[in-house]
């Protein structure tokens, strides 16, 4: 018997069969298709009908593209549906982990007085607003429940250096049980970097903690945003970062900025500050709903064209950048591109199908109570408590995963069945964000011609895929964010 197929197999007519794929108009004169592993193509408009009606020629250079990327198979071929269900496989490979991300509010004391603060901070004197340590017992019980052979622990607030007792308490009893566990253990603190002491800073450089800080400049803006007693917040976040570079490694601190009203003239102002103060990237990030951004009406303040106007502007030059040879990255353009130009999933919480509510991250309260994400909690310090899945000193852990608060949440979350987002050809780069669209829309599905989160996202997608078919170096500067480690 031969080992290989007669030579009219290889010349006889082949059919292709569609595989599973969406498209929307991407711009006039332009579709993008896409398929449930994120493979994406840009076709001519007259070439849908022609794929679709399966008239198009074999001879056709498409053909080769559409078959690589699964879009098509010819019939009876196995490959392209294995293929196809491995990548799919792995962009949702996370969901066996569950939880990473822990985080721990050990105050809501705080030294700043931001008119957008999302948290409801309280000012320093008031210590009813700590955790206590049988809170932090039963937390730690609670974390090391979870599957995940990854933990990390980050420290919110407020400022979580006006609790830093709490904060080595936690570090170094979760330490002590990862003994016994032998997780892969991180922590970070996120800090205006404004109480850094020796003592901080020592005991961070011990325990390998990274910090997280927040920057809004140039100086006027970021003290405007970020006001304290002094007027001196700019000038102490710089002097808190050269410290902190200093004893614990230059890239052992980050910073995300928040765009308000005023931020929204100086894309490139700010882009020119993160770079002078040494920073690799910038996160363009919009205004949340919840705090006292809505109680200051913070949030109202410009709407999502307006925003999409600084962040198209911001990345440009960030583009300009790169092109120059300054490596520097867009970071929510970078998530964004990881779902597009691979099939890892980055892990960002606003991104993931279904929600990374409880399932990506989890919160424990300075009071005890336990939510599905940082949201769910400030939501709930505006009095609605939707997302609060019970109290760790009353609850166990199967009682806070398997409450219908969670459940509900990651149902309702999950885009291949929610209405208008299941036949969506960029559903597979987004997420649902169901406390969001609570807040907004009082419907954790909400109605998504309304919903600015699937406005913003949609335009940013579109705005990515364009750029990369127009350009071909700014599609290799993309393809580097993508696969950054």
């Amino acid at each position: 018997m031969s080992k290989f197929q007669k030579l009219e197999f290889y010349t006889q007519q082949r059919i292709y069969e569609l595989l599973p794929f969406k498209f929307d108009r991407l711009n006039d004169d332009e579709y993008v298709i896409t398929n449930m592993a994120g493979e994406f193509h840009v076709i001519p408009v007259p070439m849908l009908e022609s794929i679709i009606s399966k008239t198009l020629p074999l001879s056709s250079e498409l053909i080769p593209t559409l078959r690589s990327k699964q879009f098509i198979r010819f019939t009876n071929e196995q490959a392209p549906l294995q293929l196809l269900a491995l990548k799919i496989r792995t962009r949702l490979s996370r969901l066996a982990e569950f939880t990473n991300l822990h985080i721990f509010v050990v105050t809501l004391r705080c030294d700043h007085r931001c008119p957008y603060c999302q948290v409801s901070r309280q000012s320093e004197s008031k210590g009813e607003f700590d955790m206590t340590t049988a809170m932090a017992d039963k937390s730690l019980d609670f974390v090391f429940r979870s599957p995940n052979p990854a933990i990390k622990i980050e420290f919110q607030g407020g400022e979580p250096l006006l609790n830093f007792e709490m904060v080595m308490y936690i570090v170094l009893e979760a330490k002590k049980r990862n003994v016994k566990e032998g997780r892969d253990l991180q922590f970070v603190i996120a800090t205006t970097l404004s109480l850094l002491t020796d003592d901080v800073l020592e005991f961070c450089k011990q325990h390998k903690i990274v910090l997280s800080s927040s920057l809004d400049v140039p100086m006027d803006l970021h003290n405007a945003n970020r006001p304290r007693p002094g007027r001196d917040s700019h000038q102490r976040f710089e002097e808190g970062l050269k410290k902190a570079r200093a004893a614990l490694g230059y890239d052992q601190v980050s910073a995300l900025m928040t765009t308000t009203d005023k931020s929204l003239p100086r894309a490139r102002d700010i882009i020119d500050e993160y770079l002078r103060l040494g920073f690799d990237g910038i996160f363009l990030r919009t205004l949340s709903p919840y705090g006292f951004a809505i109680k200051t009406k913070k949030f109202m303040s410009y709407d999502t064209e307006r925003w999409l106007e600084f962040y198209k502007e911001g990345l440009e030059y960030v583009i300009e950048l790169n092109k120059s040879g300054i490596r520097f990255v867009e970071q929510y353009s970078s998530l964004v591109l990881t779902k597009m130009l691979t099939s890892g999933d980055p892990g960002f919480v606003d991104l993931m199908n279904p929600a990374g509510t409880g399932i990506a991250a989890i919160v424990f309260n300075y009071d005890g109570s336990v939510y599905a994400s940082d949201e769910s909690r400030m939501l709930a310090e505006m009095g609605d408590h939707t997302f609060r899945l019970g109290n760790i000193l009353e609850h166990s852990y199967e009682e806070i995963i398997l409450s219908d608060q969670l459940l509900d949440a990651l149902e309702n979350s999950f885009t291949l069945s929610a209405p208008m987002c299941s036949d969506c050809a960029f559903e597979p780069y987004c997420g649902a964000e169901p406390v969001y669209h609570h807040a907004i829309h009082k419907d954790v599905v909400a109605r998504k011609p309304e919903s600015s989160f699937c406005k913003r996202n949609m335009a940013i997608f579109k705005h990515l895929i364009e750029l990369m078919g127009s350009d071909e170096q700014t599609k290799r500067i993309f393809m580097g964010w993508a696969n950054r480690c």
